[in-house]
């Protein structure tokens, strides 16, 4: 049942959402509607007496028509209802109803309410709860209510620990028998670390059920043989898969198809089916979809193409794919999915077109959007002697996406490395989130297509602009690279070598060419080679040796970097070459190592060759218990006899080059940062300021706030901007100098001229009425009358280096902060820096220095170095407004001028807009079809 406002004008619409729950499972959570009723009912006969008792209290086996209409009809603002549906059943409800300081109903201002939940037994203990108070108190917030009250049977503990797990502020008492709770519905640094656990851990057991089922049943297999079906079939069957194994065809003659047990139906399977792969034509899928939740499935892989790759019409069908789906509590990969392989032994699972044999167990999950890029890297890993933990091609991604599996790879010490072709970042500030949160414990490698989107192709482009994107994935630890081939280049090396600490490279081989290639490549990375060793064409293996240890064991280096090339006589093998070299890691490890070949075919296939028992990698040497390891700890399984092999320089320089800023990212993370809390910040006179101010401006409407509303909003958060007082003639310029005091500067404001001191619009430094008059004169001759110029005066601040302070509300990635050199280095060059908001210390201050005029404010050339503290300041300022207020789409300071001593704007343009009833931090849920 879906509502609609064209139904009821007054239905909340955006408070329905989907939602992962604890095991994996997914429910809608919506607002309760008159026609529930009949649902209502239905739902308290299947609640257990004992439950309805916590509940009212006392004995209540069924509920009368007065309750009925009471609990089904709401206002949505004193008297909300929300039910937790799966299907079109209720399997959990909540209610509040907004009270006053006595307890009895009432209406805002009012900021109290009563809260009480309900949760169908057999549906306990899946997080039901949970997701209803996360949903109840956003909804709470925007109606204005700031506390819930409840009261509970002491007995009801599970409920009681809803309450108290929260994270809320709360108070709690004993009274006439009952637990009396009152949550301050504000959110704490707790409670959102208690919200985005429990997010991470359901949506991470939601993926492990899809690459871990009991059993598979492949819906579609032909009896020919022929097909995409039988192909998913065949290569489940073939790779070893270690559960139960089914296939369906509405045709099928006999027991067995391709020596797997064969059903009619799904439904005639007479056992659980937990992963169900879908093989049939577009417009079949819906019946296979509904047969497989009718059965239980818990996941769907949907191989079928003709949906949001085939135009508007499938893009539809795709919508209705994922209403479907998730009516019945599934997730699904796909569709026109590629499919799905884990390599763990306890599953062996190959649901995917990648023929059998299942690829080689190891320590790099692969996640692609694309199935012909996944095949690409799948081929490169393998020739490569790399294995997999487990493999993702999601194809249209229309509910699975990339997020769903960073969430899994967090937790899962199966995997080492996480590689990412990505099409489109889907909701980048939840990816930047997550990624930064992953790229603290392990590398995260993406390589981003559909940066130049031609016109006319069904892979989207980014609104971004893709410098931004390039610093948000910084920002968030995340290494990206240009190409495919330098996603498999950096995530091999990563798999197998720790870290580097720090970027002094040796290089050393029997080619002086070759090496000087490599220290040229080095330079090119912002490396710091050190000379290359020329062993000569006459080294041999054990000569490679010898350096090699002595380079591993310097004090000097941080990496090594070896270069080969063929040997002239037949005396030297590949295979011992590449013995000596693992000899020497293994007596010295600790360093990264990398191979430059030319011409050595046989030397890669020797350095990847030597693997743990039965052609896997070698397990952790111990369990990784910590939350998240050392910076200069290994990325991985650090595996003497894993050494990857580069066939030009440049390719090896480029992995080395990435595993060392990671490893910078790593050790500077450590330290998080901190969000300073400054205490003349008056947060509540801005929201007050901003609520006037947004009372006429319509919903969707953007407003710019006029020059004495911005000022005074920036300096209820210390942002005070040089004063300006407008000078439509020469006697008010005059009138305007007196009140600020001379010296002034006189300058410009139409649009044309504004921020163009080369165009002359702007006179500094008049020190008297004389000089003021004169300037006067001379401007408006010269550039046309105070009309069109708009003249204003402000008063002389300290010279120092003009700069430009940006926040903008960006729809997808949230609150970006900005910063730059005024005039040629931002404008022209593109010399910008950005970071996500809500910048910390650490944040502002590289944000500051990673401009590529960043000298300009530190004394270049024997220039006095400006306060850099003040101008960090100002930016966490400016962060901590926008963040606290979405209601803030966008302020520009410019020019903001840092001198000597302070960091001054002398303007300001903001921007305000009603804010969006949710955002990425709001309750959990998953993206709206």
């Amino acid at each position: 049942m879906r509502m609609t406002i064209e139904s009821d004008p007054s239905y909340p619409a955006h408070w329905e959402a989907d939602v992962v729950l604890r095991d994996g499972g997914t429910a809608r959570i919506r607002p309760i509607t008159a026609e529930d009723a009949g649902r209502l009912v239905s739902f308290y006969e299947q609640v257990s007496d004992e439950s309805k008792y916590y509940r009212f209290f006392a004995p209540y086996p069924r509920l009368s028509d007065r309750d009925v209409h009471r609990f089904t009809h709401h206002d949505y603002v004193d008297r909300v209802g929300l039910a937790a549906t799966v299907g079109e059943e209720f399997i959990g409800t909540v209610r509040y109803d907004r009270i006053g300081p006595d307890g009895r109903p009432a209406s805002a201002p009012a900021d109290a309410a009563e809260v009480a939940f309900l949760v169908q037994d057999a549906h306990q203990g899946r997080g039901v709860a949970s997701a209803l108070l996360e949903h109840i108190g956003a909804v709470a917030r925007e109606r204005g209510i700031r506390r819930f009250a409840a009261e509970v049977l002491p007995a009801n503990s599970k409920m009681i620990k809803v309450f108290t797990d929260a994270g809320y502020e709360q108070k709690r008492s004993f009274e006439d028998g009952s637990v009396h709770l009152t949550l301050d519905l504000e959110p704490t640094a707790e409670s959102l670390a208690v919200q985005l656990a429990r997010e991470q851990r359901a949506e991470a057991r939601s993926v492990q059920r899809l690459l871990a089922p009991g059993s598979v049943a492949v819906v579609g297999v032909s009896r020919s043989g022929g097909g995409v079906g039988a192909a998913a079939l065949r290569n489940l069957r073939d790779s070893g898969f270690h559960g139960h194994l089914y296939a369906v065809n509405e045709a099928v003659t006999s027991d067995l198809l391709d020596g797997v047990r064969a059903y009619r139906t799904l439904g005639a399977v007479g056992a659980p089916v937990d992963l169900a792969v879908i093989a049939v034509p577009a417009e079949r899928v819906p019946d296979a979809v509904a047969a497989c939740g009718e059965h239980g499935v818990q996941g769907l892989v949907v191989l079928s193409a003709g949906y949001g790759d085939s135009g508007p019409a499938g893009l539809a069908r795709q919508r209705e794919l994922v209403r479907q789906v998730r009516s019945y509590g599934m997730r699904l990969i796909g569709p026109n999915a590629y499919g799905v392989i884990n390599t763990a032994r306890e599953v062996r699972l190959n649901a995917s077109l990648t023929p059998a044999p299942l690829p080689m167990h190891g320590r790099i999950g692969l996640f692609t959007q694309s199935g012909a890029i996944g095949i690409a890297l799948l081929s490169a890993l393998l020739r490569r002697g790399e294995g997999l933990s487990s493999f993702v091609s999601a194809g249209n991604r229309a509910d699975v996406s990339g997020n769903d599996i960073l969430q899994y790879w967090y937790e899962d010490d199966a995997t080492d490395v996480a590689l990412m072709y990505l099409e489109t970042l889907g909701n980048p500030r939840k990816f930047t989130r997550l990624a930064r949160r992953t790229a603290a414990a392990k590398p995260v490698v993406v390589a981003k297509g559909g940066r130049h989107t031609p016109a006319g192709l069904v892979v989207p482009g980014t609104r971004l602009p893709e410098e931004t994107v390039s610093a948000l994935l910084r920002q968030a630890g995340v290494i990206r690279v240009d190409t495919v081939t330098e996603l498999v280049d950096v995530g091999l090396l990563l798999a197998s070598q720790p870290l580097p600490a720090g970027p002094r490279i040796a290089i050393l081989g029997n080619s002086e060419s070759l090496g000087v290639l490599t220290y040229d490549a080095c330079l090119a990375q912002g490396l710091r080679p050190l000379r290359p060793l020329d062993l000569t064409t006459a080294a041999a293996p054990e000569d490679f040796r010898t350096a090699l240890a002595a380079a591993l064991r310097s004090e000097d280096s941080d990496a090594v970097v070896v270069t080969a090339i063929p040997w002239v006589s037949e005396h030297a093998l590949a295979d011992d070459l590449a013995a000596a070299l693992r000899e020497a890691v293994a007596e010295t490890p600790g360093k990264p190592v990398a191979v430059v070949h030319v011409e050595l075919a046989e030397l890669v296939e020797a350095l990847s060759a030597a693997r743990g028992p039965a052609g896997t990698a070698p397990a952790p040497t111990a369990p990784d218990t910590a939350p998240a390891p050392a910076a200069d700890a290994p990325t991985g399984a650090a595996d003497p006899h894993r050494i990857p092999s580069y066939p030009a320089a440049e390719r090896a320089v480029k992995a080395v080059a990435e595993a060392v800023r990671y490893g910078q990212w790593r050790r500077a993370t450590a330290d998080a940062g901190q969000v300073p809390a400054y205490e003349d910040i008056d947060e509540a006179g801005a929201a007050l300021q901003l609520s006037a101010l947004l009372a006429g401006v319509g919903d969707g409407a953007v407003a710019t706030l006029a020059d004495a509303d911005a000022r005074e909003l920036l300096a209820r958060y210390g942002i005070r901007v040089v004063p300006t007082l407008p000078a439509p003639s020469p006697d008010a310029a005059v009138r305007a100098a007196g009140v600020l005091g001379y010296p002034v500067a006189l300058k410009t404001t139409a649009p044309h001229l504004r921020h163009r001191a080369d165009l002359g619009g702007v006179r500094l430094d008049l020190t008297n009425e004389t000089e003021l008059r004169r300037s006067y004169e001379e401007l408006t001759e010269a550039l046309g009358k105070p009309a069109e110029l708009q003249p204003v005066i402000q008063p002389m601040v300290p010279r120092g280096v003009d700069t430009v302070v940006r926040s903008v509300i960006d729809p997808a990635a949230g609150a970006v902060l900005s910063f730059g050199l005024a005039g040629v280095p931002s404008e022209l060059l593109g010399d910008t820096a950005h970071r996500l908001v809500p910048a910390t210390d650490r944040d502002v201050a590289g944000l500051i220095r990673s401009l590529r005029a960043a000298p300009l404010l530190f004394g270049w050339r024997g220039s006095d170095p400006v306060d850099t503290p003040a101008l960090e300041e100002l930016l966490l300022r400016l962060s901590r407004l926008v963040d606290d207020h979405p209601e803030v789409i966008g302020v520009t300071l410019e020019p903001v001028v840092v001198a000597g001593e302070g960091a001054r704007p002398l303007g300001a343009t903001v921007r305000v807009a009603h804010p969006p009833a949710r955002g990425d931090l709001g309750p959990r849920t998953l993206p709206s079809y």
